[in-house]
């Protein structure tokens, strides 16, 4: 069954099957529980569930994985949000004297949604998406990523696509989850290019001297330009189009481009003779003049949702959360496969239980007849889940998690080892 078969009104029968048989439970627990880095630490992070009707359950909390299993088995979210690591258990936060009760910790997250991009972006608009706006949230990846990792020295960092019109980042290195508001808050606006509402015509204003931030996030933004803004979106064609980027330019300037554009159709061509004048206007003038730039940035550069970001108590969409509205499963984001990145490619929970009923190889029937043969054994359903999802088109972005896991266990192991080395020399 293509992905696109998904029926809104079937979520309700197959959500328990995807919680009893496919959501990858384990991985799941071993991310948020960080290795067990200190007592409590998955017990007092705070979930909260999206039941039918949208009925809205916040501030719960889990023992153990299997207590987390069980719940969710039992009440079938259609979403599922994280939250931050309180000071007490959140299902407990009613009875802990008032003003106790307080968000500790979270990962740094980031939230990128098409809809701020709806300005820029002439192929959809809304919730829609297509292969030709999606460059957007490639170039987002793209930018952010290197930022983070070499502005922040943030090592891991876990890109995953939202279900439906986005991509949310979790920063998940532990000087990341302690950063306070204040912190976060000096990252995100950092990060922070394109400012103003609807009536704001002019979003970026670069002053001199263009910070390295910068001129590395335009680097990756001329390097999907042409293609995308000139070509896909034909920012210079149309006059509606073509009047909003004429809007960010001098009028000396929008004078001789309306001139040149009267006899020119080719947008490659078009652009060439804009950057031409910009460049001749930097010889010119004392000060910088950057609108070119500032065009590209204006039209690729990543739009954050800053609020998200700044709240260490905010809450955002769990990995692996199924969209009630297209049913596809927001799944991680593997970047060695970013620009081949297809959201429309990403299962959807009817095509992974479908999976499910296919018949089954000799070599998985070999596999199932050896867990029958140990039956009585404790880890055996635990076995037999592990097969179930990697039957499905959710194995590959399973897989991609653990990855990651085994990345900041690495990581972890090397931290310790380097304390215990540094201890020995006291």
């Amino acid at each position: 069954m293509p992905s696109s078969d998904y029926d809104a009104a079937s979520l309700p029968d197959l959500l328990p099957l995807y919680y009893r048989r496919l959501f990858p439970f384990s991985q799941y627990y071993r991310w948020l529980n960080y290795g067990g880095v200190q007592k409590n630490y998955f017990q007092n992070r705070e979930f909260s569930f999206t039941l039918k009707d949208d009925i809205y359950v916040r501030y719960q909390s889990f023992s153990t994985q299997t207590e987390l299993e069980k719940e969710m088995q039992k009440m079938n979210p259609y979403k599922v949000d994280i939250g931050a690591v309180y000071s007490h258990r959140p299902n407990q936060h009613n009875t802990v004297k008032s003003g106790t009760f307080q968000a500790l910790e979270k990962e740094l997250v980031f939230d990128i949604d098409m809809t701020d991009y709806d300005d820029v972006r002439s192929c959809c608009s809304a919730a829609d998406i297509c292969s030709k706006c999606w460059t957007l949230m490639t170039i987002a990846i793209r930018i952010l990523d290197r930022a983070l990792r070499e502005d922040f020295g943030f090592r891991h960092l876990l890109w995953v696509y939202s279900g439906r019109r986005g991509v949310h980042c979790w920063v998940c290195d532990e000087a990341a989850r302690k950063l306070s508001v204040a912190a976060r808050s000096a990252v995100a606006e950092y990060l922070s290019l394109v400012k103003g509402g609807e009536e704001t015509v002019r979003k970026v204003v670069l002053t001199d001297p263009i910070h390295p931030f910068i001129r590395a996030s335009l680097a990756v933004v001329e390097s999907y330009f042409s293609q995308y803004a000139l070509q896909e979106q034909d920012i210079l064609g149309n006059k509606e189009s073509l009047d909003k980027v004429l809007a960010l330019v001098p009028e000396d300037v929008r004078k001789d481009l309306l001139q040149y554009f009267q006899t020119e159709k080719n947008p490659e061509k078009r652009w060439g003779r804009l950057m031409t004048l910009a460049n001749n206007k930097r010889g010119t003038v004392k000060k910088g003049q950057y609108f070119e730039k500032e065009i590209m940035l204006q039209y690729c550069y990543p739009r954050l949702d800053v609020n998200v970001s700044k709240g260490v108590n905010h809450l955002l969409k769990s990995p692996f959360s199924v969209h009630p509205k297209t049913g596809r499963i927001s799944v991680p984001i593997d970047l060695k496969e970013l620009d081949t990145f297809d959201p429309f490619d990403v299962p959807t929970i009817s095509l992974i239980c479908e999976e499910l009923d296919r018949p089954r190889t000799g070599e998985e029937e070999e596999e199932e007849d050896d867990t029958k043969d140990k039956e009585n054994d404790k880890d055996a359903a635990e076995r037999r889940k592990i097969r179930d999802y990697k039957l499905t088109s959710l194995a590959k972005y399973v897989k991609y998690l653990d990855q990651f896991l085994d990345g900041m266990a690495r990581s972890r192991k090397g931290e310790l080892l380097k304390k215990s080395d540094l201890q020995k020399d006291f």
